[in-house]
């Protein structure tokens, strides 16, 4: 069968990029970098960049590369039904984020358009949960359609599915590379217009002021992991996928390092944006910035449109800058996280690559109408922390064990790796994936599994967020366990003739025989 592959080395860069700069890069970075010693923040992280997640990225590079094939095709070629089920595990965990990724970006499109002539008004608290989001039920009731979402998330679904339609080099790649570049530039516009605000300095200074004492921390060490993990799109089938499209002479290393350093470059200048914007905040109303700094879609909903009704000129500019750099970013990583169970679905059954769109985007497009209802906060709320924490962490520390101690295939995927690659792997790529990572990812593990089966949540229920346990157990540790159960039934079948056979020792190792 002919695979698929990218136009140019940086049309697979900028995919790549594109897929580890979403959301989280803009809400969850700053506060993290904050919360966990501020300047002094950054030793960790670059530690567990180096020690975690560039060695990842190297890895799953290599698998892609060397098996040519979907996450749960590189895994059966590795080593067959024994691994297959950790590619779909990986894939169906990608299902599931897909499903209500779409629903935020939906968010995000829409308040683009209210950022014009700030919509949200003064209660920008008030307008999101009641006006926007109409959350009047309890958890676990959907109530009914919220249609000023749902119109919003079909357009998003039309552009990713369509771009997805037109394949690899025409959809994903040429999407990637206009994107990311406009992305980029969007923020800078963004940083240079938040650093000459009045208070800027005292937010920047909250930012970097470093606190040598939290490196002391190991919660803070765990922090730092845990973020470069999420961060760099490892563990989602993503990076397996996209790297299967790879010419057979490609730096895998190289385009790695690349990778990692461009996720990280952007995670900083979104934290300068971030923090000055915050400063300003802060020096308005007059209190700490620590009063105002927060994460996730409360900085984002909330927190910013009040920031934007604040400005002193071009708040609508400014509002619609911000909004459409967190739909770009989102955009290029649900396209990266849908590609992965599109390729799946089309080597496993060996449809078209148009069936499989219709298909595996089809479906999740459907799923995804839960999460525009009254009550979809709620399921999106639940489901993203269960999907992350006992999804993508638990399939990265499986991964890892499973190639480099059972499997044993740490050495054929290095030696791979730098035939290719003008950085050669040593002992740092071996160690840091058989010994940091799984110590590291294991004690993160063993923390949430206590924390969630002892309940020691500090609310009500002692569960995450407080939610009953009957939410708890349909609506996000069913989720959880479903992308594993559905992982391994969709292993128990046959491969499409056109993908089964796979020489591993002849001249092309991605070449499959006819």
């Amino acid at each position: 069968m002919e695979r698929s592959t990218w136009g140019t080395r940086a049309g697979f860069i900028m995919a790549a990029v594109g897929s580890a700069v979403g959301l989280g890069n803009i809400w969850r970075f700053p506060y993290v970098a904050y919360e966990n010693g501020g300047g002094a923040f950054f030793i960790p992280y670059l530690f567990a960049l180096l020690t975690a997640g560039i060695p990842i990225l190297i890895l799953e590079f290599t698998i892609g590369h060397r098996y040519r094939g979907s996450a749960p095709l590189s895994f059966f070629r590795m080593s067959g039904k024994k691994a297959e089920w950790l590619g779909w595990w990986a894939m169906f965990v990608s299902f599931v984020i897909s499903v209500y990724y779409a629903v935020i970006i939906a968010w995000a499109m829409r308040y683009t358009l209210f950022s014009f002539n700030q919509a949200w008004g003064e209660d920008t608290e008030g307008f999101l949960f009641s006006d926007f989001l109409q959350l009047t039920v309890s958890p676990g009731e959907t109530g009914g359609i919220v249609w000023g979402i749902f119109i919003p998330l079909v357009v998003v679904w039309a552009i990713t599915l369509g771009i997805l339609l037109a394949g690899v080099k025409k959809g994903i790649e040429l999407a990637n590379r206009i994107f990311i570049p406009t992305l980029v530039l969007i923020f800078i516009v963004i940083v240079i217009r938040a650093v000459t605000l009045d208070g800027a300095a005292m937010g920047l200074e909250a930012f970097f002021k470093p606190n040598f004492d939290a490196i002391m921390d190991p919660t803070v060490w765990v922090a730092a992991y845990g973020h470069i993990f999420f961060s760099l799109s490892v563990a989602f089938a993503i990076m397996i996928t996209y790297s299967s499209y790879l010419p057979k002479k490609s730096d895998i290393t190289n385009n790695a390092f690349i990778t990692g350093f461009a996720n990280s470059s952007f995670e900083l200048l979104a934290g300068i944006g971030v923090f000055a914007v915050l400063g300003f905040m802060a020096a308005q109303s007059g209190v700490e910035v620590a009063d105002v700094a927060s994460a996730g879609v409360g900085l984002a909903f909330v927190v910013f449109p009040a920031i934007i009704n604040e400005f002193p000129g071009f708040n609508g500019l400014f509002g619609f800058l911000f909004f459409l750099s967190l739909t770009l970013a989102g955009l290029t990583s649900l396209m990266s996280i849908t590609e992965t169970y599109v390729a799946g679905f089309t080597e496993k059954f060996g449809i078209s690559r148009r069936k499989a769109v219709a298909i595996g985007g089809g479906l999740a497009a459907l799923i995804s109408i839960l999460f525009a209802t009254q009550g979809g906060l709620f399921f999106l709320d639940i489901a993203d922390y269960y999907i992350n924490q006992f999804g993508v962490a638990a399939v990265g520390l499986v991964e890892v064990v499973m190639v480099v101690w059972i499997l044993r295939k740490a050495g054929a995927l290095q030696d791979h790796a730098n035939e290719i690659s003008d950085i050669r792997l040593g002992g740092w790529w071996k160690f840091s994936l058989g010994v940091i990572t799984p110590i590291v990812l294991g004690y993160m593990m063993f923390g949430l599994l206590r924390l969630n089966i002892f309940q020691q949540f500090e609310t009500d229920t002692g569960n995450y967020e407080g939610y009953s346990n009957m939410f708890t157990l349909f609506g996000g540790v069913a989720v959880a366990a479903g992308a594993l159960i559905f992982g391994i039934l969709f292993s128990l079948g046959k491969w499409h003739k056109n993908y089964r056979y796979y020489d591993e020792h002849s001249e092309h190792p991605a070449k499959e025989k006819e």
